[in-house]
C-alpha cells in the first residue's frame, strides 16, 4: 500500500536568477493531493554564481560539465544549511528542478546543471531530479513540467499562469491538460534593469515612467512563435535571438523599451486566456509583485484574477517539484504529454538512494 503522506524538499531555481527556491511540504493523498508549506526561504545568488548562470547557454560541454560539479556541490551544502536552519528530521526526499544550462528540444536536448547523485551522497537523502531529460528523449519539448501539480493541486482555477523568467499557461481543454510557455518575462525585463544599475523594476515603476512605442509592440506581437501551435516552449536561447535584435533596432530609452515590453507581455497573456468565459485566473511567480505588469495584465485580461498570498505567489514551482518528486517515488505519471508533445504520458525524472553501506 503507497504512503499518503510525504514530507519533501523541493529545490527550484528558474531562468529570473531570483536565487535558489527551497520548500520544506507536506504532501498528502486522500482521494486528492493536498499540500502544506512548512518552510520556505529563497537563498539569491552570489555576484560570482549570478554571472556563471547568465553564461552557461553560451558555454561548450567541458566547461558545462565542470559548472555542474560545483553547482551540485553549492545545492548539496545550500540544503543542508537549509535543513539545519529548521531542524527538520523528517525528509522523505528531495526533489529538485536543478538549473536549466541549454535547453533545445528540437535538436532533442536540453540539459539542466545540479542533478548529480553527488546531492544524495552529501545529504544521504534520496534525490529525485534530472525530470526534462527523459520527456525530450520521447520527442517532448521537455517543459513545462508544472501543468501535472496546477491539475492535482489547483484544479479549481480555470487558468494557472506563471509569471518568472518567462511566463507559462496551463489549463484543461477537451479533458486534456494544455500547457505552454507564452512569453519572456523577467528575464528582458531584469536586464532591461540591470541597464539602469537596478537587480529588477520594484513595483513596475520604471517601466511605468516610460512610453509605449506602438511600433516596437507591434514588431514584438508579430514574433513567429506567437503564432504557432502548442506543445511549444521558451529558453534563453530563444530571447537571444528573437527579442533582444528587436529591441535592439529602436533607439528608445530603456525606460520606454520597458514599458512597451510590459505591454507586450500582458496582451499575449489576454490573447491566451481568451478560451473560457468568466475564467478563473490563478497569478503566481515573481513578476506577479510587479504591480504594474499586473495592472496592465488585468487591463487586457477578461474573468477574475486571484493573486494568492505571497508563500504561494513565489513558491509554487518548488512545491510543484516536490509533487513531481512523490509521483515519480510512486511510479505515477508526472510528466503529461498533451502538454510536452512527447509519445506519451510518463514517470520523468532520475532517482538516487543513498548507499549506507
Amino acid at each position: 500500500m503507497l504512503t499518503k503522506e510525504y514530507h519533501v524538499i523541493g529545490v527550484m531555481s528558474g531562468t529570473s536568477l531570483d536565487g535558489l527556491d527551497i520548500v520544506y511540504v507536506t504532501l498528502k493523498f486522500d482521494l486528492n493531493w493536498s499540500f502544506n508549506i512548512i518552510h520556505a526561504v529563497t537563498i539569491p545568488y552570489s555576484d560570482d554564481w549570478l554571472l556563471k548562470l547568465s553564461r552557461l547557454s553560451n558555454l561548450g560541454m567541458e566547461e558545462l560539465h565542470v559548472i555542474d560539479l560545483e553547482y551540485s556541490k553549492y545545492v548539496s551544502e545550500t540544503i543542508a544549511g537549509f535543513i539545519d536552519k529548521y531542524q527538520i528530521e523528517t525528509v522523505d526526499l528531495v526533489a529538485s528542478h536543478g538549473h536549466t544550462a541549454k535547453h533545445l528540444p528540437h535538436k532533442n536536448f536540453t540539459y539542466q546543471i545540479g542533478n548529480l547523485q553527488e546531492i544524495t551522497n552529501y545529504l544521504n537523502h534520496t534525490v529525485i531530479c534530472d525530470f526534462r531529460v527523459q520527456d525530450v528523449e520521447l520527442g517532448g519539448q521537455g517543459a513545462p513540467l508544472v501543468p501535472i501539480g496546477d491539475q492535482l493541486l489547483f484544479s479549481e482555477f480555470d487558468y494557472c499562469i506563471n509569471l518568472g523568467g518567462f511566463s507559462n499557461i496551463s489549463f484543461e481543454k477537451d479533458g486534456f491538460r494544455i500547457a505552454f510557455d507564452i512569453c519572456p518575462v523577467n528575464t528582458v525585463l531584469n536586464t532591461l534593469s540591470q541597464r539602469l544599475n537596478l537587480d529588477y523594476d520594484v513595483d513596475g515603476k520604471l517601466a511605468k515612467s516610460g512610453n509605449l512605442n506602438p511600433d516596437l509592440l507591434n514588431a514584438l506581437n508579430q514574433l513567429a512563435y506567437y503564432h504557432e501551435d502548442y506543445p511549444k516552449s521558451l529558453g534563453i536561447e530563444w530571447v537571444q535571438e528573437q527579442i533582444w535584435p528587436v529591441l535592439e533596432q529602436y533607439d528608445i530609452s530603456t525606460h520606454d523599451l520597458m514599458r512597451t515590453f510590459v505591454e507586450h507581455i500582458a496582451i499575449q497573456i489576454a490573447l491566451n486566456t481568451q478560451q473560457i468565459n468568466k475564467a478563473k485566473l490563478l497569478f503566481t511567480g515573481g513578476g506577479t509583485l510587479n504591480s504594474f505588469l499586473m495592472e496592465r495584465v488585468s487591463f487586457f485580461v477578461s474573468g477574475s484574477i486571484t493573486i494568492p498570498d505571497t508563500l504561494l505567489i513565489n513558491y509554487k514551482e518548488a512545491l510543484i517539484f516536490s509533487l513531481l518528486g512523490v509521483l515519480k517515488l510512486r511510479g505515477e505519471i508526472n510528466c503529461l504529454k498533451s502538454v510536452t508533445g512527447a509519445k506519451h504520458d510518463h514517470s520523468s525524472g532520475r532517482i538516487y538512494t543513498p548507499n549506507f553501506n
